[in-house]
């Protein structure tokens, strides 16, 4: 089966449900074991990649990612353009809860277009690979005024065997409450989608912002590799 079937044939129901309640939605096994190890081996292929990030020198935690660079691989590519108008109508609801003006395209090279007349170009999917010792510092990933309000992680290492520790965070803040966290230990093959900067959150008065971010715990020890796909380009 095709990445496009495996991705028409999630239960986007569900996913949405959870997306709203929770800020976040867990797919299991969209990726096969073959296809994460081959963009795990990928990451030895520095022509593949516009940048590397060491995560220590700007004090981001531990560890490096390298930014993909155009045409992304096939794989990636099909990920972003697949998913995304699924999640740019979830977008849009999202935006009106929360009264806002944006409008997002329901096609993803519409949004690269709108990225591109607001100074945005360098592509931002992203693989992240921690030894142990490593970790990331609870985030958000915006690249310009353009950004759109979902992302997804893949996760590409197995658990206990590749790796130890290493678990997902979502922390969410509340206004004039304290923050929520959930830790999230998906297996390999596993997505992750989830607020990039903020959901809307049911109120007495209607809906109002709960501020996420997301960051990796430590990895206790071997090696942990997760794609990232952030739909809107950087500057």
């Amino acid at each position: 089966m095709t990445i496009e079937d495996r991705v028409a044939r999630l239960d986007w129901k569900s996913i949405e449900a959870s997306l709203w309640q929770r800020g976040y939605a867990n797919v299991d096994s969209l990726l096969t074991s073959e296809e994460c190890d081959a963009l795990v081996a990928l990451y030895g292929k520095d022509q593949l990649f516009r940048s590397r990030i060491d995560m220590k020198r700007f004090r981001f935690g531990e560890g490096e990612y390298k930014y993909f660079t155009y045409p992304l691989p096939p794989l990636v590519q099909t990920l972003r353009e697949t998913i995304y108008p699924q999640l740019a109508v979830i977008a849009n609801s999202w935006a009106k809860a929360l009264a806002q003006p944006e409008s997002f395209p329901l096609s993803h090279d519409k949004l690269l277009a709108f990225c591109r007349r607001n100074g945005q170009a360098k592509p931002t999917p992203l693989l992240l690979r921690y030894g142990a010792g490593d970790y990331n510092c609870l985030h958000q990933d915006l690249y310009g005024t353009v950004a759109f309000p979902l992302q997804l992680t893949a996760f590409l290492s197995r658990p206990s065997r590749d790796f130890s520790g290493g678990e997902f965070l979502l922390v969410e803040q509340r206004p004039r409450a304290q923050s929520r966290g959930e830790v999230l230990a998906p297996k390999q093959g596993d997505v992750v989608i989830f607020a990039t900067r903020y959901r809307p959150v049911q109120g007495s008065r209607g809906y109002y912002r709960g501020n996420m971010r997301h960051g990796v715990s430590t990895v206790r020890s071997g090696s942990r590799v997760t794609l990232g796909v952030i739909f809107h380009d950087a500057t």
